[in-house]
């Protein structure tokens, strides 16, 4: 990435990438309130050029249909998943992008592996897809509640005191295979301080509006806080690889938190860095055919070709850089 915005987008997240290899404690090494600086009147503007640069490079994947991209975000409740996704993805073409949500799995995806009902759900080229919530519910909630490893099923030799370790190897397998096969995986933990997330619910308790958002089992999760910390940081530190790296992203200023987000996406989509595709000289002199067709189609009265007319230096130099074995097309005037 020689581009010097994707340099000052690498140096900005810096701090967030989880080190393969570390041993990571949430409450020692990632500050929920850390904002590198930034001040909120700034965050809207710095929101909307991350927002511009994710959907330029959406259109880029898109047309190349080489890579896709798999976005993985995790949070405890309340931690702003769903705005997150809202806002950061507000710009970007909606037919290339794709949410999905996992709640309780159902009766035929317990009668799969455990990461059978996520396979379905991965992107296709030239898509970003979105895991609200993802496979690492299985290291997650099923670890802090292990009474739920009954309903999947399992043998009775896959149980033992190595489960989450098999299982934190299984997954970066998983991940590896699917980065050789061209899909990209940006895993981003949303890192909620325990009074912030205390503060969200009365919100939601306290506002018409919000009650709907609210659930009686959030608070109930709640009361297994250290738990799900020691289990989040036992994720973090056996599951963040070169190429597949977890991003921790301070999430108790949700408008830091959106930025962040954005900036992670960007920063792997530049570093796919995907191209239009080239037209060959035969798709090209059938695209000039076309136009001649549609030109000499013009009523009278109107420029024959609108944007050319409009826009005629730029039109001036595609055509040049599209000519057929690198000849100028002719600029005979119309008849």
């Amino acid at each position: 990435m020689t581009d010097e915005r994707a340099e000052r987008i690498a140096e900005f997240i810096a701090p967030l990438r989880v080190k393969p290899g570390s041993k990571v404690r949430l409450g020692r090494d990632f500050d929920p309130r850390y904002k590198a600086g930034v001040k909120k009147r700034d965050g809207a503007e710095l929101l909307r050029a991350g927002v511009s640069l994710l959907a330029e490079y959406q259109e880029r994947l898109a047309a190349q249909d080489t890579y896709g991209v798999l976005l993985c975000l995790q949070a405890l409740d309340a931690g702003g998943k769903d705005g997150t996704i809202r806002h950061v993805m507000s710009g970007v073409n909606p037919q290339g992008v794709r949410v999905s949500s996992f709640k309780v799995p159902s009766s035929e995806e317990l009668d799969h592996d455990y990461l059978w009902r996520y396979a379905q759900r991965l992107p296709e080229r030239g898509e970003i897809a979105i895991f609200n919530r993802s496979h690492y519910e299985e290291v997650l909630v099923v670890r802090v509640h292990p009474e739920l490893l009954l309903r999947q099923k399992l043998p009775e030799r896959s149980h033992g005191s190595d489960l989450w370790q098999r299982r934190y190897q299984e997954i970066n397998n998983w991940e590896r295979y699917l980065t050789d096969n061209g899909f990209k995986v940006v895993k981003v933990f949303l890192n909620l301080s325990k009074e912030e997330q205390r503060t969200r619910f009365l919100k939601r308790l306290d506002l018409p509006e919000k009650n709907w958002k609210f659930s009686p089992a959030d608070v109930r999760e709640r009361r297994f806080w250290d738990d799900y910390q020691h289990a989040f940081s036992q994720m973090l530190s056996a599951t963040s690889t070169k190429w597949a790296p977890w991003y921790v992203v301070p999430a108790d200023r949700k408008w830091f938190a959106r930025i962040c987000t954005a900036a992670i996406l960007a920063h792997t989509l530049m570093d796919i860095d995907p191209h239009y595709p080239v037209v060959t000289d035969t798709a090209r002199k059938e695209l000039l055919a076309t136009r001649r067709e549609l030109v000499e189609e013009a009523p009278s009265g109107v420029p024959a070709d609108p944007y050319e007319a409009q826009h005629p230096a730029q039109h001036a130099k595609a055509s040049d850089a599209g000519a057929p074995d690198g000849k100028k097309p002719s600029r005979k005037k119309r008849r």
